[in-house]
């Protein structure tokens, strides 16, 4: 090579989820059918939090960016992966595949930061209920949801800078269905050691410590929640355990792919498929399904479209 950091390789090869076409196409049409059915609720949650004046409460408000984010994690992947198996083509340019990376963690950071937002409304609406309404104001809302977009993108830039300067000069071939900084780093036609280190602990240390975080303080608000009255520690307690499950359901992918060696292992496919795809799409809907007042809303919306198509 006549310059170290010059890009050599214009695109990189996507092996899919199977060699078998049969089975890629198979499962391709699950997550397709998946993707086609959870979608269109996310946006309904959205729509409905927004249009009904009784969900104008903080968390509600989070919970509508929280699907935002998660409608538009869970379509970087899908087009590029769909178009490659209908056409046949397993490849994607290097600059889409730095488009890939660079929106996987923008928006997975985001939502990591907007958890810990939610996480503070609860804490602030458990433990400190007087101050509530003057603490979580819609401007301290905005400031945390805006802080999250930027959390994301600053933490994204960082793993696209880092990238970058790497030279790519022979192997151009990723054992997977999208790209991500895991598989592309390996192929770097230079050491990489240092960098795997920086990323691990940019990506893992920094998801694994927020997991841990955001686990200690919904266990504490949980013993908080014990001393007050039955109907308002049974809300308080049922909203914290569907975040604990969201933090489970958002957290453990993500663990388990950067905090580790960056080498290849059985299950890597299957948990990248949940990771990018399924579990986005579900965050939103247990919400949904474990909150009577989303529930009512809908039914609400629902039936004045009904009215309305009749007139």
């Amino acid at each position: 090579m006549e310059h170290e950091n010059q890009t050599v390789v214009k695109e990189f090869v996507l092996q899919g989820l199977a060699q078998n076409w049969e089975v890629q196409l198979f499962t391709s049409a699950l997550l397709l059918l998946f993707y086609v059915i959870i979608l269109p609720g996310n946006i309904i949650v959205i729509i409905t939090i927004h249009s009904d004046a009784h969900l104008e409460s903080p968390m509600f408000f989070f919970l509508a960016n929280l699907a935002l984010m998660d409608i538009g994690y869970s379509t970087v992947v899908p087009p590029k992966m769909m178009a490659n198996l209908f056409t046949r083509q397993k490849t994607i340019s290097y600059q889409g595949c730095l488009s890939q990376i660079f929106f996987i963690h923008f928006l997975g950071a985001a939502e990591i930061c907007l958890l810990i937002a939610m996480a503070v409304d609860r804490y602030v609406a458990i433990c400190h209920p007087l101050r509530y309404a003057m603490t979580m104001t819609r401007a301290v809302c905005w400031a945390l949801v805006v802080g999250s977009w930027v959390e994301g993108f600053i933490h994204s830039m960082i793993q696209v800078i880092l990238i970058l300067p790497l030279p790519f000069c022979g192997p151009n071939e990723l054992d997977n269905f999208f790209c991500d900084i895991t598989q592309i780093i390996k192929l770097a036609c230079t050491d990489t050691y240092a960098l795997e280190f920086a990323m691990f602990v940019n990506s893992g240390l920094v998801t694994a410590t927020s997991f841990i975080i955001l686990l200690i303080s919904y266990a504490i608000l949980l013993v908080k929640v014990r001393t007050g009255s039955a109907q308002g520690k049974n809300k308080a307690a049922s909203t914290c355990i569907t975040h604990i499950i969201i933090v489970f359901i958002m957290f453990g992918p993500a663990i388990y792919i950067y905090c580790r060696p960056f080498q290849d292992f059985p299950f890597d496919k299957v948990v990248a498929i949940f990771h990018t795809v399924v579990f986005p799409l579900m965050n939103p809907t247990i919400y949904t399904l474990r909150n009577k007042e989303i529930k009512a809303a809908v039914l609400r919306l629902l039936k004045q479209n009904k009215v309305m198509r009749e007139k």
